[in-house]
């Protein structure tokens, strides 16, 4: 029986995480998610939100953006638009887009530019959460 699973988390620009880990919580669509090694396969959607992995006694902290998971007994593969560790998240940064993603979603925008723009707003409000919740 395995104890570990083989989390891999790949960004349209590089591969962010490839590594065995005892333990990884995601925020699914449908909600947050456990997974331990032998879970049962399944397929679901990635919700921007808190990633967290837990090996060796510790735990590591990701702001994630939407994606797709799989998920077999081995393993955990995440495919997502944006993953940052809590210490390379600019707090700063976040903001500033966040209060300029509100801003764009008062204008007059076509349903192509709103999507956009709430995909941004959700980006920020995920890596504000994790860095504010783990300083």
């Amino acid at each position: 029986m395995a104890n570990t699973l083989k989390l891999e988390i790949v960004t349209p620009e590089s591969k962010v995480y490839s590594e065995d880990v005892d333990m990884v919580t995601l925020p699914g669509i449908e909600g947050e998610m456990g997974i331990f090694p032998m879970h049962v396969p399944l397929m679901t959607q990635l919700a921007a939100g808190e990633l967290s992995v837990r090996k060796g006694g510790q735990e590591f902290f990701l702001a994630v953006g939407e994606g797709f998971v799989e998920i077999t007994g081995e393993r955990v593969s995440i495919l997502t638009d944006m993953a940052i560790a809590a210490e390379n998240i600019d707090e700063a940064k976040a903001e500033e887009a966040r209060q300029r993603a509100e801003a764009r979603l008062a204008e007059k925008l076509d349903d192509e530019e709103v999507a956009m723009v709430k995909a941004t707003l959700d980006h920020s409000l995920a890596q504000l959460r994790v860095k504010r919740r783990h300083r």
